[in-house]
């Protein structure tokens, strides 16, 4: 008596191997970030409602679970979002234009090669207080301890 055919027995060998594989892939972590160099005139621009935004890159690295560094331009009386906070950190260094960041229940404003920390789980905001463009770099990391935190800060 013939359990299988040939045929049969191809077919389930196949879904074996497209589901051993799915789940192989849906373990592989992102590749480390390694040493590299992002040319401001190769970065896509993406135009925003409040002006235009550069992602370069956002990915693990050997000492961090992610970094990400973007770039915001804001037009003039634009502001990003209004104040929030995440369990994340931020470093903020204004490149161009004058900004008013909030922070500690106030708004300071600053110009370019300031730099701004934006403290985990604090309330901040940024907005364009200038006549012209203010472009300003964003770098943000997430580290083990992100996520408890994340927790800590849920009501």
């Amino acid at each position: 008596m013939k359990l299988f055919t040939r045929r049969e027995l191809a077919v389930a060998l196949i879904s074996v191997l497209g589901t051993c594989c799915a789940f192989a892939l849906a373990d592989q972590k992102p590749a480390l970030l390694g040493w590299a160099v992002y040319n401001w005139n190769s970065i896509p621009v993406t135009k925003t409602d409040v002006g235009e935004a550069r992602q370069f890159f956002r990915a693990p690295t050997a000492t961090l679970d992610q970094l990400e560094v973007h770039a915001t331009t804001l037009e003039p009386g634009k502001q990003s979002h209004p104040p929030h906070k995440h369990a994340s950190e931020e470093v903020i260094i204004v490149d161009q234009g004058t900004v008013e960041a909030f922070g500690g229940g106030k708004w300071t404003r600053v110009g370019p090669g300031s730099v701004i920390f934006d403290a985990s789980n604090t309330l901040h905001a940024i907005r364009n207080a200038g006549d012209g463009p203010a472009t300003y770099h964003v770098v943000s990391f997430i580290t083990p301890v992100t996520k408890q935190l994340e927790q800590e800060a849920k009501p």
